[in-house]
């Protein structure tokens, strides 16, 4: 079970696009070495980077490792030369790494594509010097290249591409030379800031083309990239492409979206005793969050018509700083919760060509294209603090918004003066995800846990030891507030030292004394080592991760494995909570993720092929290559249908320490369609009876699934079937499924 980082070093961002996992994944509280010249030194950067240097005249990237099993990690070495010649590990590295990123999703968007190639076409019609600034497979730099071969002009003609990261510059040269461009590009594996003209360039280049966008449109480093660019590689009149973004927003009231920012409105409305969020200590990062907005059109009320926001031109130098004002009027009264927004990007100068990531409920233009899912880019979401804002449509609010060279804020309220303090205030609290925030508030989780830990602390006649061996804050509580004599072992791993600090404040709202509690800031098996009062009377997890979130679902099981490691430190009669997992499975109809996933072919005119082992396409897959398990949000991947009922194909008795599990099941199609796939995730059971357990599947919208996708999509009919196995690796926790379609 092994998860693949790359680290981040120098003043500005990775031109890797795409080079972002569908989950973004930190280690915190990893005590994780970079190495720096020939030296190993601690690093506390976040492991969503890339690292990269030039030994021996060759570059070399250092790949992270994480076994999520563990919690430890490791560094691999990914070196420039050919796959032919690298050890295997690194390969495996870089490819698993590549096979979890939006890279094949994006090229998989003919919009997209489509759009940049007229551009170029339109833009860059003589020989000239083209900068592909973030080259990915090199698709925009071999549009650039064909687009001066086919004019008539004179003059020199060249491209300079420049992909940090390594690995996905291997894949760019394979791409080149599969389509006989290598003399035409030259690339370069290093970030655009460290170009120099004369030493890596000839001269400045007087065409710029470039795609690191992402859903908020700057979070990839598009304002430093386009200063140094301007400053230092590009002429005074360069062309740009795209040329112009305008970012937009709109108000909107959703009772959905309210639960996933404000829990301490949602620990008021449970009415069950427990506080999660005393003094507001618990909240969702100020951040715009990416999402499918589509899948939440009935469940949203619009509070505003759509106003502009920002715009950014690519032509010229842009401000590392922005702000801006302005009063809106409410079209109806209500609560806004919060801001939806998005961009349009012009491509072109003359404006001819479009791209809108707007949600459906906007009327695009004819030359914005036809609106299609896509997962590289969605709608953003701004959350309102706490209960939201009440707005009438008979008072103007003021919305205010700064940016700067990588972030956006907002601001809402009638009051100009609360908008400025409102930015220069400071909250050291506790940030969780908007769904962890959704799976504390819902009553119904809250109740099953409440439950299942009353029950088994009532089982224990002794005062218990509980050990919690995860992030779970709420099972903290739980067992600190239901048992007045219960001493509590708490994890915190994720949280370091801020874990201390809310349990602190938690206790008092609570009614418990932190006298009872101990906060070890570090992974739970380190008990074995520190020792404790005594035997381990009740071991918890939900399971939770803080930072790890968003994983396949069996990449949770970290907890099964450290009460394996406590083992002899655990009563005779412990109980474990939960006590089992079951492993879930659905044959689902999904057209629009299965595109965005699909082999490559040609993509207008280039033949990508040769990435699509590497960068895991599942669709057109030939049957004796084996498509990657994803983690999705199914409910948020477009068009979706159920075709069979859903079995249970696998069980974890956590009970027993960690062990190899297998299962076998013959799925039953209980509706007519095409099934692109298999969906599967885990029901946590939390009591020996079976009667109180959590699902995780697509019914609750605050997990992602696993979903492996056929290689070719499947016609079915009521009552055909297909056997299911799955196998559990307790040495590597990687999960295999077979799926044994009938001929």
């Amino acid at each position: 079970m092994l998860i693949y980082f790359s680290v981040l070093t120098g003043s500005h961002y990775l031109h890797s696009r795409r080079a972002q996992l569908s989950a973004t994944f930190f280690i915190p509280s990893a005590n994780v070495s970079v190495f720096q010249g020939e030296c190993l030194i601690p690093s506390s950067i976040p492991l969503n980077r890339t690292m990269s240097s030039l030994v021996a005249g060759r570059h070399h990237a250092f790949q992270q490792r994480l076994n999520t099993l563990t919690g430890e990690s490791e560094w691999i070495v990914i070196d420039e030369k050919d796959d032919d010649d690298v050890d295997e590990t690194a390969l495996s590295a870089s490819r698993s790494f590549l096979s979890v990123t939006s890279y094949l999703d994006m090229l998989n968007d003919s919009r997209r594509n489509v759009a940049f190639r007229l551009a170029i076409e339109k833009t860059i019609t003589d020989p000239c010097h083209v900068l592909d600034i973030g080259a990915g497979t090199g698709l925009l730099s071999m549009m650039a290249a064909r687009a001066m071969m086919e004019s008539t002009a004179r003059g020199e003609a060249k491209v300079s591409a420049c992909e940090s990261y390594l690995p996905m510059g291997k894949l760019m040269r394979k791409i080149l030379r599969a389509n006989g461009m290598e003399s035409m590009v030259k690339l370069f594996h290093k970030r655009s800031d460290e170009l120099q003209v004369g030493v890596d360039l000839d001269c400045r280049a007087s065409v710029l083309v470039s795609e690191i966008l992402d859903s908020e449109l700057l979070g990839e480093g598009l304002i430093p990239t386009l200063q140094h660019a301007h400053d230092m590689l590009l002429t005074s009149n360069a062309k740009t492409i795209p040329y112009h973004a305008t970012t937009y927003g709109q108000l909107v009231e959703s009772t959905f979206l309210w639960k996933l920012n404000d829990l301490h409105g949602n620990d008021v409305s449970a009415s069950d005793g427990i506080c999660l969020s005393p003094a507001g200590l618990v909240h969702v990062k100020p951040q715009q969050y990416a999402l499918h907005f589509n899948s939440l059109c009935n469940e949203i009320r619009l509070l505003s018509e759509p106003f502009k926001i920002f715009e950014f031109d690519f032509w010229k130098r842009p401000d590392s700083h922005g702000e801006t004002e302005m009063w809106i009027k409410p079209t109806d009264d209500g609560k806004v919760h919060a801001v939806v927004t998005w961009w349009v990007l012009q491509l072109d100068r003359e404006g001819s060509v479009l791209y809108s990531t707007a949600p459906s409920w906007i009327v695009s233009s004819k030359n914005e294209g036809v609106d299609c899912w896509r997962d590289h880019w969605k709608q953003c979401v701004w959350f309102i603090p706490g209960e939201g804002i009440s707005v009438s449509r008979d008072a103007n609010i003021l919305f205010k918004a700064v940016h700067d060279v990588t972030n956006v804020s907002y601001f809402l309220g009638g009051d100009k003066n609360m908008a400025y303090s409102s930015f220069n205030s400071h909250d050291s609290h506790l940030s969780l995800s908007p769904e962890r925030i959704g799976i504390y508030g819902e009553k119904d989780i809250r109740s099953a846990f409440l439950i299942a830990v009353k029950n088994a602390l009532q089982r224990i006649r002794v005062p218990p030891l509980c050990v919690v061996a995860d992030d779970s804050i709420l099972l903290t509580i739980l067992a600190g507030s239901l048992s007045e004599t219960s001493k509590i072992i708490s994890s915190f791993h994720g949280f370091q030292g801020k874990g201390c600090n809310y349990i602190q404040a938690a206790s008092v709202a609570n009614g418990f004394s932190m006298d009872r509690v101990q906060v070890l800031s570090k992974r739970i098996a380190s008990l074995l080592l520190d020792g404790t009062p005594r035997k381990v009377d009740l071991f918890l997890a939900e399971p939770f991760y803080h930072g790890n979130e968003g994983m396949l679902p069996w990449k949770n099981l970290r907890f099964w494995r450290d009460r394996s490691l406590l083992d002899p430190i655990l009563s005779k009669d412990a109980i474990v909570l939960p006590c089992k997992g079951i492993l879930k499975v659905c044959a689902m109809y999904l057209p629009d993720l299965w595109k965005s996933r699909c082999s490559l072919q040609e993509i207008e005119g280039f033949d990508h092929s040769i990435a699509n082992e590497t960068l895991g396409a599942c669709g057109n897959w030939p049957p004796s290559l084996k498509g990657t398990c994803l983690p999705f949000f199914i409910w948020q991947c477009g068009e979706i249908k159920e075709l069979s009922d859903v079995f249970s194909i696998m069980d974890f008795n956590f009970s027993k320490p960690l062990h190899e599990c297998y299962g076998n099941i013959r799925i039953e199609f209980s509706e007519p369609g095409i099934c692109h796939g298999l969906v599967l995730w885990i029901d946590w059971v939390l009591d020996v009876d079976n009667s109180i357990f959590i699902s995780t599947g697509p019914v609750n919208r605050y997990w992602k699934q696993g979903v492996k996708l056929l290689s070719t999509p499947l016609k079915v009919d009521v009552g055909s079937s297909v056997e299911i196995e799955a196998s559990f690796d307790a040495a590597s926790g990687e999960l295999t499924l077979e799926s044994l379609f009938p001929p």
